[in-house]
């Protein structure tokens, strides 16, 4: 990977180099982040909020839950239409990556027996979520189906981002719940540590400028982020 040096010291990257580390990051993010959704399913002590719905849609239609996030993420990306919301490439790739990486790590690691496993596999899911969420934001290739629905609708009604998300992601839960979905400790803990540890980890996944002057477009928390592919 070709690299210059700022004046001021900080490290930059080719504008080819730089959309090259774009794209996995995009990629890595969204496929981890199926990852850590599964292992959320497999520690049995709660998921977040959106898979809480979509472990109760797969327990009611006995589809496979990647494939029921799949369909959910689907949907959702249709209600962009009337609220003129405009995807980008990694609002599509995660309607398709984060499903396939849940029901592949499905697949081959087990259901935890016994708080001795499932503690450990909560806090792992939990963690290694906030380094997807990371990853996949600080490439900046368009928000999450979901996240694109709360700016949407923050846009549409004039109502605050945080509103927003809590009334749509209450209404999931609840709705997820009715159908069967796991709520438990680990929907609170969740809750509670995904925004710091996605917020460090943008941090830490920030792409760096290009080398021919472009503008830094990964160095925060890109606007309207909501921190949820």
């Amino acid at each position: 990977m070709s690299q210059a040096t700022t004046t001021t010291g900080g490290p930059t990257l080719s504008t080819q180099s730089r959309l090259g580390r774009r794209l996995i990051q995009l990629y890595v993010g969204l496929a981890l982040y199926g990852v850590s959704s599964a292992l959320l399913v497999q520690a049995g002590l709660g998921l977040e909020p959106w898979g809480v719905l979509h472990q109760g849609l797969a327990a009611l239609t006995g589809l496979s839950i990647g494939v029921v996030s799949i369909i959910v993420g689907a949907a959702v990306l249709l209600l962009w239409i009337p609220l003129r919301q405009r995807p980008g490439l990694g609002t599509v790739s995660n309607v398709f990556v984060v499903g396939i990486a849940m029901d592949g790590t499905l697949a081959v690691v087990p259901q935890a027996h016994g708080l001795a496993v499932q503690i450990p596999l909560l806090l792992a899911g939990i963690l290694l979520n906030g380094a997807a969420t990371g990853l996949y934001i600080a490439a900046v290739f368009g928000p999450g189906p979901r996240d694109g629905l709360m700016t949407g609708l923050h846009r549409r009604t004039g109502r605050s981002i945080r509103l927003m998300r809590t009334a749509v992601e209450v209404a999931v839960v609840v709705t997820g719940f009715v159908l069967g979905g796991t709520i438990g400790i680990g929907t609170v803990l969740y809750a509670v540590s995904i925004g710091p540890l996605a917020q460090r980890f943008l941090r830490v996944f920030a792409v760096p400028p290009a080398s021919d002057g472009s503008t830094v477009v990964a160095g925060g928390q890109p606007q309207g982020a909501i921190i949820r592919p």
